[in-house]
C-alpha cells in the first residue's frame, strides 16, 4: 500500500480542458526543491509539458526557493525533466501532434518518499463548454441546498 500526500493541484486545468487520460510520471528535482515542496510552495497554474528529442519536460511550474537553501537554490521557473518510459512518451508525442491535444500537469504529490506528477492528456474547452460546466455546477449546488432545507 502506497502512502499518497497531495502537494498541489491544478484546478485551472480542469476548468480550461477536458481531461481525456491521466498518467503518472516521476520528476527530476534538486534537493532544495524537494524541501520547498514539503512546505507546499509550488504553483502549477500556468504549467504545461513539452516533448523534445524523446524526453518530456514540464514548463512554467514555479517552485519557490527554499529559505535555508542559499547557494544550492535553483531557478524557480526552470524547465524540469519528467521521468516516463520511452514507449509512453512516444505514444503521447503521437497523440499531441493531433489537433487540440496538449499535456498538462494536473497534480503534484508524494508517493512514499518520491515526488510524482499526474500528467493529463487534455483537449481545450471552448467558452460555451465552460459556461455549460458552470451552469451544471450551479444547478447541482441549488438542488443540494433545497434538499438540505427540505429535510431539516
Amino acid at each position: 500500500m502506497s502512502n499518497l500526500k497531495t502537494i498541489a493541484q491544478n484546478k485551472k486545468a480542469y476548468h480550461d480542458y477536458f481531461v481525456e487520460e491521466s498518467l503518472e510520471a516521476g520528476i527530476e528535482l534538486a534537493g532544495t526543491e524537494v524541501k520547498s515542496l514539503r512546505q507546499g510552495r509550488v504553483n502549477l497554474k500556468d504549467s504545461w509539458c513539452s516533448i523534445v528529442d524523446g524526453e518530456i519536460f514540464v514548463n512554467g511550474m514555479h517552485i519557490s526557493p527554499y529559505e535555508q537553501g542559499n547557494i544550492f537554490n535553483r531557478d524557480p521557473m526552470r524547465v524540469r525533466r519528467l521521468l516516463m518510459h520511452k514507449k509512453e512518451i512516444l505514444r503521447l508525442f503521437g497523440i499531441t501532434k493531433q489537433a487540440g491535444y496538449s499535456l498538462i500537469p494536473l497534480s503534484l504529490y508524494f508517493k512514499d518518499s518520491r515526488v510524482k506528477v499526474q500528467v493529463g492528456l487534455c483537449k481545450g474547452k471552448k467558452l460555451y463548454d465552460k459556461r455549460a460546466d458552470m451552469a451544471e455546477k450551479s444547478a447541482k449546488r441549488d438542488i443540494e441546498r433545497t434538499m438540505k432545507e427540505r429535510f431539516r
